[in-house]
Order: structure tokens, then C-alpha cells, then sequence
């Protein structure tokens, strides 16, 4: 009986503090800094492995049936606002199955900053899984599907009420489908000959791996180049952003961005923004039979891909690892070897992360071992952003923040991502310009507390099963978990977790 009074507490306390959660998400929203408008709650969901891609949702402005005008003015904002695909002018730089890469452009004339965004989507690395990528997701191997228009969110909406800061500038998505993270600079496959049916066609180019291009640094390049005669050589300043595998795709290519603008003769400062790339090294042993299955570490997968893709890493960080190249796609290892300023937005318990480790929140069950490697990882991800000068890192448990349309709702010590960037933008132009940084614009925060989700702002926990949100506490209960043998009491809880919904992470 005192066991089953302990667990109607303990659910009953989560219920609390769900509306606790609810509240202070409003509260804050209500509350927040940074320029026009607030976006609408649009709610929370499950964030995917790949959540970089651009969004087809509408802009979220309001409808105005009684004035056929407003409709008409609004469907033309909104046709204006979509980006547009454009192919790269060189046929010789191709997406994975020798398709023509490209990018989408959104220009907004007369604004002299440019934001370039790199899709995220991981890699492959052998034949065996890059022919299952290619069949299971071919948007990241081939442009043969690809819409004419994409529409931006979050970093990339060009609605002021949804992205405060950077919506009046030119933004370039460019879609990621080189499978390389980024990094591949390898030659162009040779088409395979043409048979009747196209099924055998695919069937021939597949039989190597070697025939697919891996071009990825090679296509930031040439769309550099397209974009001349668009003004960026005129640009004053160019952000290369990217989130999961493209934010390592920034870390990897920023430095040789600022030196091709350099080289344009473009007076442009350079800056990275990297969200979800901040990865570390997998705990688990490397698989016996790697390379030929599926079941290589992050790790290995890298030092296999590397050679497969022809892949560049910064020099100076080349110079340091050399023979170990591999961990320069690490950005704690990377990060001191650049020059370039970096802003790095970083779940503390990355989804991803943990997914290397076979652990997947709302899943079926949660051993005890698993929940204290979780609890490690917000540790060592805090220990490893000690020394990095701009950071964004909140105690959650998700993947990925600049797209979401939500991404104004999410705060680090009262201060929103968008006012901390910026913050930062702020902080790089007095220093450009030999004048002192303003005070009390923050853009190094870290959260404090310890628990995943222990930020009240955090995007909402969804059980995989039946879709409902929980808490972290329901949702270790219904994981298996049992709070007492962890050394969790109810009770005690308690005012912890309150003490935390009160300070705000």
C-alpha cells in the first residue's frame, strides 16, 4: 500500500507539473524580448531524425474574408516568401546518383546579409547503406524529386513575427544529397548504361557503391559561385547554418567559405551557426562484421566514409590528427582549430545521441544503465561547451531548433535562441567596429540544472505508443522504470522540481 501511494504521488506530482511546464511556457512567451511579434503555439511534436528540411506550412497569417484586397495582397506576400530551386550552373558537380544539385533562394533586395542553410539527414558509407538510403529516402541521393519551391521556417521564414532578426535577409536553403556530411569531394560516377526498363538501370549504378558522386563540399562551392551575380560578393555579412549532419557540415566548411568570399574580394564577415551538430563519441564497442552490416558506430562510419567520399577536413585540424582525420567531425575536437566565429545550439540530451546508444525516449522500456548514461551525457555535452564563446544549450531532450517554427519559445536563463543570437550579432559588429559590447545581452548560456527537461520551456516529451504527452517522470514510469530503486523519491521531488519550473532552468 505504501509502494501504490508513492506512485499515485508520483503521477499525480507529473500532472502538476505539466501544467507548471504549460504555464511558465506561456508566461515566458509573454514575457519575451527581441523584436516584433510572437509566433503562435503551434504545438509540439516528436522531433525526426531529419527535421531540417523546409516546411510547406503557411505563414500563419491571419485570414481577413471580409476584404477581398487583404486575401489578394497576402497571396502575393506569400508567393514572394517562397524560395525558389535553382540548379547549379556546373554540370560536373552532381547529388549522390549524378542528378544536378542545386539550392533554393529567397532574395530580399537591398539587404546585404545572406544566410546559407545546410540540410541535415546523417550520411552513408558503404554499398549496403547507401543502396538502402537510395531506396528508402531518395530525396538525399537525387534532385529528381525535388518541388520548384520550399517554404522557410523558423531561422528561415521570412515573416518577421516568426524570425525577428534575420527574416530581411537573403536566405539560400540548399538541400542536402550528397550523403558525405557534407565533406565529399569526389569525382563525378559513371552513368550506367541504358537498359529497357528503368528498374535494371537503377539495379547496374547500384552494383558499386564507388558510382555514386559524394560532392557535398563541392556543391557549398559552386553555389557560392551561382550566387555572384545574386550580390554576394557584395554581402556584409554571410552566415553558413545547418542543423544535425549539416551543422557538422558547417564546422567542416566554414573556414573554407570565408576563404572563397575572401578570395571574391567580398569584405563580408563570415559566421557559423551549428544546432545539433555537437556531437561525441559512441560509447559501444564497434560492431565484428563492420562494414559489412549496418551496425557501425558513428565513429567508424566516418573513418570508412572518409575514404569512400574523398572528404576534406580543415586544414589546421588535418595538421593535428593526421591519420586520424576522422575526429575532426567532432565538433569538441574541431571547434579550437577555427578561426571563424561559431554559435553552437545544442540539445544537453540530444535525441540523437542517445539513439547511437539504442536508447529512445517513449519507447518501450528504459534499463537502469541507460538512464544513468543519459544523465552522463548532459554532463559531459556541458563539460565539452566549457571553452566555446556563443552557446545555446538547454537541459532537453530533443534534435534540432532553428527550423521549427516554435523555436521562439524556447529559452536558457530567461533569454529567448532568436535574442540570443542576436545578442551575438550585436556583440560581432561593436567588435568589428572597435567599440565595447553592450552589457546584459547574454548569448553564452548553459542551463544549470541537471534533468533532462528540467527546463520549462523545453519541447514536450510524446509517448511513441499512443501519442500523448508526458512528463519525464510519467514517462520513466511507463519506460519501467521504478523511481525508488533509481534513488527518486516522490516525495523529496517534489520541491526540486518545483525549486526548477521556479528558476527556470
Amino acid at each position: 500500500m505504501k509502494i501504490l501511494g508513492h506512485m499515485t504521488f508520483f503521477l499525480l506530482l507529473g500532472g502538476i507539473w505539466a501544467q507548471n511546464n504549460r504555464n511558465a511556457k506561456v508566461s515566458g512567451k509573454s514575457a519575451k524580448r527581441g523584436g516584433g511579434a510572437q509566433a503562435s503555439d503551434a504545438g509540439h511534436s516528436t522531433p525526426a531524425a531529419d527535421s531540417s528540411q523546409g516546411s510547406s506550412r503557411s505563414s500563419g497569417r491571419p485570414a481577413d474574408s471580409r476584404q477581398d484586397s487583404a486575401a489578394g495582397t497576402r497571396a502575393a506576400v506569400q508567393q514572394t516568401d517562397e524560395m525558389r530551386l535553382q540548379f547549379l550552373r556546373s554540370a560536373q558537380v552532381t547529388c549522390n546518383d549524378g542528378s544536378a544539385a542545386g539550392f533554393y533562394l529567397k532574395e530580399f533586395r537591398g539587404s546585404r546579409r545572406w544566410l546559407l542553410f545546410l540540410e541535415g539527414g546523417w550520411c552513408c558509407y558503404s554499398k549496403e547503406t547507401c543502396d538502402s538510403r537510395y531506396q528508402n529516402t531518395p530525396r538525399l541521393m537525387s534532385s529528381s524529386g525535388w518541388p520548384q519551391t520550399k517554404r522557410g521556417t523558423g531561422l528561415l521564414s521570412s515573416q518577421a513575427e516568426e524570425n525577428p532578426h534575420w527574416h530581411n535577409a537573403n536566405l539560400v536553403f540548399i538541400p542536402y544529397c550528397s550523403s558525405d556530411v557534407w565533406s565529399g569531394t569526389g569525382p563525378t560516377p559513371t552513368p550506367a548504361p541504358r537498359t529497357r526498363q528503368g528498374k535494371d538501370k537503377v539495379k547496374e549504378r547500384n552494383t558499386n557503391a564507388t558510382e555514386y558522386s559524394f560532392m557535398g563540399s563541392l556543391i557549398i562551392r559552386e553555389v557560392i559561385k551561382d550566387l555572384i551575380p545574386k550580390g554576394i560578393k557584395q554581402a556584409k555579412v554571410v552566415m553558413l547554418a545547418g542543423t544535425s549532419a549539416g551543422a557538422t557540415g558547417v564546422l567542416l566548411n566554414i573556414e573554407r567559405v570565408a576563404s572563397q568570399l575572401e578570395q571574391l574580394g567580398t569584405e563580408a564577415q563570415v559566421r557559423g551557426l551549428v544546432d545539433s551538430g555537437w556531437f561525441l563519441e559512441s560509447k559501444q564497442q564497434r560492431s565484428p562484421n563492420c562494414p559489412e552490416t549496418v551496425s557501425c558506430t558513428p565513429e567508424d562510419a566516418i573513418k570508412i566514409g572518409l575514404r569512400l567520399w574523398n572528404g576534406v577536413v580543415p586544414d589546421r585540424c588535418r595538421q593535428l590528427y593526421r591519420g586520424e582525420e576522422w575526429q575532426c567531425f567532432f565538433g569538441h575536437r574541431l571547434y579550437s582549430t577555427l578561426t571563424s566565429p561559431l554559435f553552437i545550439v545544442q540539445w544537453l540530451f540530444d535525441e540523437e545521441q542517445l539513439r547511437v546508444e539504442n536508447i529512445y525516449m517513449g519507447g518501450q522500456s528504459l534499463s537502469e544503465e541507460q538512464w544513468q548514461y543519459i544523465q552522463n551525457l548532459g554532463l559531459e555535452i556541458k563539460n565539452s561547451l566549457r571553452d566555446v564563446t556563443a552557446v545555446f544549450a538547454a537541459s532537453c531532450l530533443s534534435h534540432t531548433v532553428i527550423t521549427k517554427s516554435t523555436w521562439l519559445s524556447f529559452q536558457v536563463k530567461g533569454t529567448s535562441l532568436p535574442r540570443a543570437l542576436h545578442c551575438w550579432d550585436r556583440s560581432l559588429e561593436a567588435i568589428r567596429n572597435n567599440r565595447t559590447p553592450a552589457k546584459g545581452c547574454p548569448f553564452h548560456l548553459v542551463d544549470t540544472c541537471q534533468w533532462p527537461q528540467c527546463n520549462p520551456t523545453c519541447p514536450a516529451l510524446v509517448d511513441q505508443a499512443t501519442q500523448q504527452e508526458l512528463t519525464l517522470l510519467q514517462m520513466l514510469v511507463a519506460m519501467g522504470l521504478d523511481p525508488q530503486k533509481l534513488g527518486l523519491d516522490p516525495e523529496g521531488e517534489a520541491d526540486s522540481l518545483a525549486s526548477m519550473v521556479r528558476n527556470g532552468g
